[in-house]
């Protein structure tokens, strides 16, 4: 083995720390050559007996790798270095170390968790942190634990924190230099313009780039669209000798290769996705232009499955990107941002456990059997989203009650499929494998019709489409879905033909959506949930359809793709989950209790009837949902009732408390018993709520109450006179002659009542908090002035010895 790489100088390091511990977490940046020496290093050294297998990210990666390493042994592939990954291999009984992909090694362990015949596993590239990798990294430690205490496990990284993981391990973390070149980076000197499109600006660039660096140029771009559009732009304008080469997951793995190849002749420019950032080495590069986006794996709620979202490109991921200019020479690298812009991105990438979509992740530690929270994670998983996937999988039959894996949950597991499309491959008949290919994708008719139908029949039949409809969609993308659905054939039913939208409601039963009354096409979701279509829609008349992918729009979705549902498909398909429900709501619209009897699946009503014997505790408990709307403000003697108990409550905390606050938050105990035969707005308007509050006293509290915080003062003349509380504290009023003989001020509740004394005619004449004081000060001067204005009435000298009264002396006298 030649040792011109810089990882050469501590693979003894490595086999030695593997050899002893059975774990290293392996620290090297990208262009050491961990990937290319690391594995024949641990065969070389014979540290087991064992196949060696390797994980990669990627299928290209994990194909070149595969490549590369029986290159280095002067072997074809499929000898000592085979590689493995969903629809293709190259392995054969003399292969020794084997390269897959990372879902793989999870089908493995499930299949047969001691691992027979495995000696080795490396994870190569684990700082991308992809689900499949911290699932098979957790599961592999299980059955280290559990069943095989000689399992090796290598953990290999560019840019991630290696302690993390290394602490997870148990491990010793090595360290590599990377062999680089400078790498001189340009900024724009502006930020791109909005109206001038990705393409344009990095075709612009390129160009640039091309004239004023030698060498060859790696160009990342977000996705397949954008390189096609970038390549259209190119090939008119490229120097002479300059080839181009498109490179991306979903391409033939031969145009993939051709793109690898060191140029023939002169230059090359190669269009690439992310794919290009790690584990690959392209010979001559030395520019690098970087458009600043990448698409990464991320839970998708519009359609709810995981899809590749166009996000700006962590400061991590440009750095490598950058890197891959400075490999073999002195290089340049182009970003499609100003210098500004750089402080402003993100240090790293999110890991897909925390991100992405864990309805497949459930499923398989519900088939492993054990709880996430059980198994050792370098991140843990996103709870609220754990709870949401285990809820998926308990709609779809994947899992019981318990949370334990069915019999179906198990059939779903075999399949390479998210378990929504799974779930309807193995129920949906024979064109269910064709949709769930389509479903999977990028919708391939953007901008016409949200009808799922008319996509199946151009991926079907694209000639009659483009006959009825004009044009079609891209011819890739068909050879795609039908080479995806080429592999799913045969995982279920071979009869039974459904329709799209039976299809599709079997892979989102939560998204069947019925059509509200009105004209604006809007729909209920069965998931209780809002949507609607756009209004020119050829769809907008229809009343039961199934949304497949939606706006995410919380509030009410906007409708992006949608098949048609009959009503007897439906009953036929969840005959099980519809079923009569007993209903006894508040509706805010109306102002009343409405009583139901309504058939229903999941939040839609498919039947509604009135329910005229419903219980009276039903209809009061709904009342209550009313008054909680309509508000509790008490009024007249409720509310006189209301303020002497708090005026007890004040001076005795042990005495119940009356507070708006309080009793709004009880409402259930104390005025729920009192509701019966209060069913609208008005008649709450109408109710008379004192008893419900005096209810709320014992006996003892009531006759309490009535000594220390009375309703009525009872004056000399044994006449009652209401006290108000409305205000600070306690108040009366009365003619003054009422009063007189009155020598002690009325308390209550330990407070002097305010009392506004009245002349004959009921005028106010003077208001006292201490009536012994007014009648030693005051009254002299009251007396004064109303023997004139009222001559027939009593004004004595001396108050305090007459005799209360409220007639007037007789005429004459």
């Amino acid at each position: 083995m030649p040792a011109d790489l810089p990882i050469d100088v501590i693979l003894p390091d490595v086999t030695r720390v593997l050899s002893r511990d059975r774990r290293v977490v392996l620290q090297a940046p990208p262009g050491a050559g961990k990937t290319t020496r690391v594995p024949l290093a641990i065969l070389t050294a014979g540290i087991t007996p064992g196949r060696i297998l390797m994980l990669e990210p990627r299928r290209l990666a994990a194909r070149a790798a595969a490549e590369r390493l029986a290159q280095t042994l002067g072997e074809k592939v499929g000898e000592t270095v085979g590689y493995r990954m969903r629809g293709a291999s190259a392995v054969s009984p003399a292969t020794r170390i084997e390269v897959i992909t990372e879902g793989i090694l999870t089908r493995m362990i499930q299949h047969q968790p001691d691992l027979p015949g495995v000696g080795v596993v490396i994870f190569d590239e684990f700082h991308e942190r992809s689900l499949n990798a911290d699932l098979g990294l957790a599961l592999c430690l299980e059955t280290a634990a559990a069943f095989r205490d000689d399992l090796n496990l290598v953990v290999m990284s560019a840019t991630l924190d290696a302690q993390p993981v290394a602490g997870l391990l148990g491990a010793e973390i090595l360290t590599s230099e990377g062999r680089s070149f400078d790498v001189e980076q340009r900024f724009l000197d502006r930020p791109r313009g909005k109206d001038q499109r990705l393409e344009n600006a990095t075709a612009d660039l390129v160009l640039t780039a091309l004239e004023a660096s030698p060498g060859s140029a790696l160009v990342f771009l977000p996705g397949e669209g954008e390189i096609r559009r970038t390549e259209a732009l190119l090939k008119a304008h490229l120097p002479a000798g300059v080839t181009l080469h498109p490179l991306y997951g979903a391409m033939k793995f031969a145009d993939q290769r051709a793109a690898i190849r060191p140029a023939e002749t002169g230059r090359k420019v190669v269009l690439a996705t992310a794919i290009a950032e790690t584990s690959l080495t392209i010979e001559g590069i030395r520019i690098v232009v970087d458009a600043g986006l990448s698409r990464r794996s991320e839970f998708d709620p519009a359609s709810g499955l995981s899809r590749l979202i166009t996000t700006r490109v962590t400061r991590a991921e440009a750095t490598q990107r950058a890197g891959r200019a400075g490999r073999m020479a002195p290089g340049v690298c182009y970003r499609l941002w100003p210098r500004g812009e750089d402080g402003a991105l993100a240090a790293f990438p999110p890991a897909e456990i925390e991100a992405g979509d864990l309805t497949g992740f459930a499923l398989e530690l519900a088939l492993w059997g054990a709880r996430a929270e059980e198994m050792a994670f370098v991140t843990p998983p996103h709870e609220g989203r754990l709870r949401e996937a285990r809820s998926v999988l308990e709609m779809l039959g994947a899992l019981d009650a318990r949370g334990l894996i069915t019999g179906h949950g198990r059939q779903l597991s075999g399949l390479p499929l998210h378990p929504r499309l799974a779930h309807m491959v193995a129920l949906g008949g024979p064109d269910a494998p064709l949709l769930a290919a389509l479903l999977a994708g990028r919708d391939i008719l953007r901008g016409g019709s949200v009808d799922l139908t008319r996509r199946l029949l151009a991926v079907k039949n694209p000639r009659d489409y483009e006959r009825e409809f004009g044009t079609g969609p891209d011819r890739g993308a068909l050879a795609r879905i039908r080479d995806e659905a080429g592999r799913l054939v045969g995982k279920g039913p071979a009869r039974g033909d459904q329709s799209v939208g039976a299809m599709a409601a079997l892979a989102y039963p939560d998204r069947i959506a019925l059509r509200r009354p009105g004209d604006a096409p809007r729909y209920i979701l069965s998931g209780g949930k809002g949507a609607v279509l756009p209004a020119g829609d050829p769809m907008a008349g229809v009343n039961l359809l199934v949304a497949t992918d939606l706006d995410g729009d919380p509030r009410e979705a906007k409708i992006r793709q949608a098949a048609e549902l009959s009503m007897a498909e439906l009953r036929h398909l969840f005959a099980d989950q519809i079923g009569w429900e007993s209903v006894c709501q508040w509706s805010r619209r109306e102002g009343k209790v409405l009583a139901r009897q309504q058939e229903r699946f999941g939040a839609l009503v498919l039947d509604d009837r009135a329910w005229p014997e419903a219980p009276a505790a039903a209809v009061a408990t709904a009342m209550l949902d009313g008054v909680r709307q309509l508000g509790f403000t008490p009024a007249g003697a409720a509310e006189r009732f209301i303020a002497r108990t708090q005026l007890m409550h004040r001076s005795d905390p042990a005495f119940p408390d009356f507070s708006h606050e309080h009793l709004t938050e009880t409402l259930e105990e104390w005025l729920l018993p009192h509701l019966e035969g209060v069913k609208t707005a008005a008649g709450w308007k109408r109710f008379d709520p004192l008893p419900a509050l005096q209810a709320r006293l014992s006996w003892e509290q009531s006759q309490a109450l009535g000594r220390a915080v009375p309703s009525h003062f009872v004056t000399p003349l044994g006449r009652k006179v209401p006290i108000s509380y409305d205000g600070a504290q306690p108040q009366i009023e009365l003619r003054l002659q009422e009063v007189f003989g009155v020598t002690r001020h009325p308390l209550v509740a330990g407070t002097p009542v305010r009392m506004t004394l009245l002349s004959p005619a009921r005028r106010p004449v003077q208001v006292t908090e201490d009536l012994p004081g007014f009648w030693a000060t005051s009254y002299a001067d009251v007396r004064k002035d109303m023997r004139g204005r009222y001559p027939r009435h009593p004004w004595p000298e001396d108050p305090t010895a007459a005799d209360p009264t409220l007639r007037a002396k007789p005429r004459g006298t």
